[in-house]
C-alpha cells in the first residue's frame, strides 16, 4: 500500500487553474509518477498541478515545493499552484509557523517570494526570466528569442510563426495573434509542445494584445493540457510583449478563468504576478487510489 494513503490534502484553484495541496514535511515521503497520476485521475483531488511540500533546502526558506502535472512529469515552476500554498501555509497554523503576510517558498527554480495582498490575493515574485535559448531551452542556437525561425501552419487561419521563447523556470513558447480562440488549441498543442525544437518539450500560449496594458491569452501547459490559467505563462507573454515593444512593463493577462496583474520590475528584472486563490475542498486520500501505483 502507498505510504500516501489516508494524507489530507487541499483541493484548490488559482483563477480555475486546478491545484492540488499535500504536505509532506517533516516526513521522508515522495511522490512517484504513478501516484501523482492516481492523484489526478480521482475527481476529489484531480490537479492540473499538484503542489508537494517538503522540508526546506535553504535556510530562510518555508518548504520546498515539487510540482508535479497530471501525467506525472514534473515543473518547475507553477505561480497559480504557488499562491494557492501560500494561503494554505498562511492560513491554518499547523502548516506556517509565519504570523505574518509574507512566505518564501523555495523549487528546483530557485526562490519565491509571495506576500498576501488580501485574504485571498497574493503577489507572487517569480523571480527574473532566462532568454538566452540553452537556459529555455531550445535545440537550436537562436541569438534572438524576442522571434525565433519557426513556424506551424494551420488550415484555413493565419501561419503560427515566428514565436517568441521564455523562460520562467519552464519553457514557454507564445504566438503572437489577433484573436486567441481562433484556433484549436487542444489539437495543435499537442504537436507543438512536442517538437524536436523543443527538447524539454514547452508550454504554448496564443497572446492576442489588446492594448499596451492588456493581453489575452489562452495556453496548452506541457504535461497538463488546455488549462484555464498559468501564472508562469501570463509572466512569460508580459515579458515576451515588453521585449517586442507590444506593451509596457505592467498589464494584466486574461485567462480563461480569469485576469491577473503583472509587472515585470526594472530594477532587478523579476516578475511579479498578483491573483486570487480558492479552497474547494480538503480530503484524505483512500488506500484503494493508489492500487495500481506501487
Amino acid at each position: 500500500m502507498s505510504r500516501l494513503a489516508n494524507h489530507r490534502f487541499l483541493k484548490m484553484n488559482g483563477l480555475g487553474n486546478e491545484i492540488t495541496v499535500l504536505d509532506l514535511r517533516g516526513t521522508s515521503l515522495r511522490v512517484s509518477p504513478a501516484e501523482a497520476r492516481a492523484i489526478a485521475a480521482d475527481p476529489r483531488s484531480h490537479f492540473d498541478q499538484l503542489m508537494v511540500l517538503h522540508d526546506p533546502q535553504t535556510p530562510g526558506a518555508d518548504a520546498f515545493m515539487r510540482i508535479y502535472n497530471t501525467d506525472g512529469s514534473e515543473s518547475g515552476s507553477c505561480g497559480n499552484g504557488t499562491r494557492c500554498v501560500a494561503w494554505a501555509m498562511l492560513a491554518d497554523p499547523t502548516m506556517c509557523k509565519s504570523n505574518g503576510d509574507t512566505l518564501t517558498l523555495e523549487t528546483k527554480a530557485g526562490l519565491l517570494p509571495v506576500e498576501r495582498v488580501s485574504d485571498v490575493v497574493f503577489t507572487v515574485d517569480m523571480g527574473a526570466p532566462r532568454l538566452a535559448w540553452n537556459e529555455i531551452p531550445l535545440r537550436d542556437p537562436f541569438p534572438h528569442t524576442t522571434a525565433i525561425d519557426f513556424r506551424f501552419d494551420v488550415p484555413g487561419l493565419p501561419t503560427l510563426a515566428n514565436p517568441a521563447a521564455v523562460s520562467m523556470g519552464n519553457p514557454h513558447i507564445l504566438f503572437w495573434v489577433s484573436d486567441a480562440y481562433a484556433y484549436d488549441l487542444p489539437k495543435i498543442g499537442p504537436q507543438i509542445e512536442t517538437d524536436p525544437q523543443f527538447p524539454e518539450r514547452a508550454n504554448i500560449s496564443l497572446a492576442q494584445v489588446v492594448d499596451r496594458e492588456h493581453i489575452v491569452l489562452r495556453v496548452w501547459e506541457r504535461g497538463a493540457g488546455l488549462t484555464r490559467a498559468c501564472g508562469s505563462a501570463a509572466c512569460a507573454s508580459l515579458v515576451a510583449a515588453v521585449r517586442n515593444d507590444l506593451t509596457g512593463r505592467k498589464a494584466t493577462v486574461s485567462l480563461p478563468g480569469g485576469d491577473l496583474v503583472i509587472a515585470w520590475r526594472e530594477s532587478d528584472g523579476h516578475v511579479l504576478m498578483t491573483g486570487p486563490t480558492e479552497l474547494e475542498h480538503e480530503g484524505i486520500f483512500e488506500p484503494s487510489l493508489f492500487a495500481g501505483a506501487a
